[in-house]
């Protein structure tokens, strides 16, 4: 491949990459952590509450907890829950947020001046309703029982439950590829 298509691949792929739809908020680990010095991992108890919880709100926390472990697979941990060497918290929320834009006069002005008293001002219209998602993982030592990792990631949440999925596999792979190693 000449310098000119791989420089031309690398820039597409960067942009790729900077127009992926989840971000990573924070990362954050104790000074001496490394991923490698642990060999076994298992979850906490997930506690549930709030409106947001649906009829899919399971099946889409199992998966969640299986793109985990599978992300932590390639990594080198293997799942245990006989006394694991690490612990993972997971917190979920989800906010329905709404769409606005504010109005103008060039394009949303006043169409009948005839009265004299008439003001307009500007506002902010609702032009649509959308889901984000927050993930965030804590990675617990469990023989002292403190965390040695954080993270976060945060997306808009897509309808359809296939994108759902694949957009959980993407932004699991991003927020455990961060984990220092």
């Amino acid at each position: 491949m000449n310098k000119i298509s791989f420089r031309y691949l690398w820039l597409l792929t960067l942009c790729l990459l900077a127009c992926s739809p989840i971000t990573i908020l924070d990362t954050e680990s104790e000074d001496d952590f490394h991923l490698a010095n642990y060999k076994t991992f298992d979850f906490y108890e997930v506690e549930t509450s709030g409106d947001a919880i649906g009829p899919e709100y399971k099946e889409q926390l199992d998966y969640l907890k299986q793109e985990i472990e599978a992300q932590l697979k390639t990594r080198g941990l293997t799942r245990s829950s006989a006394n694991p060497d690490l612990k993972v918290n997971m917190g979920i929320v989800l906010a329905e947020k709404v769409q606005t834009r504010e109005t103008d006069i060039r394009t949303d002005g006043p169409r009948y001046m005839g009265q004299r008293r008439y003001t307009w001002k500007s506002q902010e219209v609702e032009v649509g309703r959308y889901k984000e998602g927050t993930l965030s993982v804590h990675l617990v030592d469990n023989s002292n029982n403190e965390m040695v990792w954080q993270g976060a990631a945060e997306s808009i949440v897509p309808e359809d439950p296939g994108k759902q999925q694949r957009r959980i596999a993407e932004g699991v792979q991003k927020l455990i590829a961060s984990i220092p190693q």
